[in-house]
């Protein structure tokens, strides 16, 4: 399964976690939010996304990790 870093400007609201299940939430020392793990498909990648952007949290890459 296919695995992913992406990563996000500033820090996720703790209740919004639970939005992400699948992927480790990582905060950075430098105030950005790295959701790193498997993603299943194209389909599963675009619904993270939809949620980044329904929550307006700005993206600033999406990286598919090598194997």
């Amino acid at each position: 399964m296919p695995q992913y870093e992406i990563r996000l400007r500033g820090r996720l609201d703790p209740s919004w976690s639970t939005w992400f299940s699948d992927l480790a939430v990582c905060p950075t020392p430098s105030g950005e939010t790295v959701l790193r793990g498997p993603v299943v498909d194209q389909a599963a990648l675009h619904g993270v996304l939809a949620r980044i952007h329904d929550l307006s949290l700005e993206l600033l890459s999406v990286r598919r990790l090598e194997e």
